[in-house]
């Protein structure tokens, strides 16, 4: 896990992470001591497989909701900010455009957040770092961590 001091969140984030906890403690809880339960009933624990797996999904269940705990209790949300003169922030969409005319668009989210198939990249990878800061017709050279360079110019920033 990240160090809990540097986790930053969008508000959407830090709701699914809520949503998530809630899961855990509830459903997800009641389950796994469903099935503890139904594993004890099949006799001798130190040759029961069904009990040993939910005990080991118990421990991990138990392990995510106190590392969620931690970052809910020390993350940072972002606010909305003004959108007038919008630069590149933890929550923005990000419309760049490459030498080649390309067109690419990412959501700058906190470390915890990513998720690259929804287009969400983190303010510390090298594209994140780069933008951040930056407005609108602004070009950014991002430097890849194998040494290659790319210019790209935002086209468009929105929260």
């Amino acid at each position: 896990m990240a160090d809990a001091k540097n986790i930053v969140l969008t508000p959407e984030g830090r709701q699914k992470l809520v949503e998530e906890l809630a899961y855990r403690e509830g459903e997800k809880h009641d389950e796994i001591v469903e099935r503890i339960k139904e594993a004890r009933g099949f006799g001798d624990l130190s040759e029961n497989s069904e009990y040993d797996a939910a005990k080991e999904e118990q421990s991990h269940n138990e392990s995510r909701i106190n590392e969620i705990r931690q970052i809910l209790a020390s993350a940072k949300v972002v606010a909305a900010g003004d959108v007038r003169d919008l630069a590149v922030s933890i929550g923005t969409t990000v419309e760049l455009e490459d030498a080649k005319g390309k067109k690419t668009a990412f959501t700058i989210v906190g470390t915890t957040e990513t998720n690259s198939l929804e287009h969400k990249i983190s303010n510390e990878s090298p594209v994140g770092a780069a933008l951040i800061g930056h407005k609108k017709g602004d070009e950014v050279e991002v430097v890849a961590p194998s040494g290659k360079s790319r210019t790209y110019t935002i086209t468009g920033i929105t929260r």
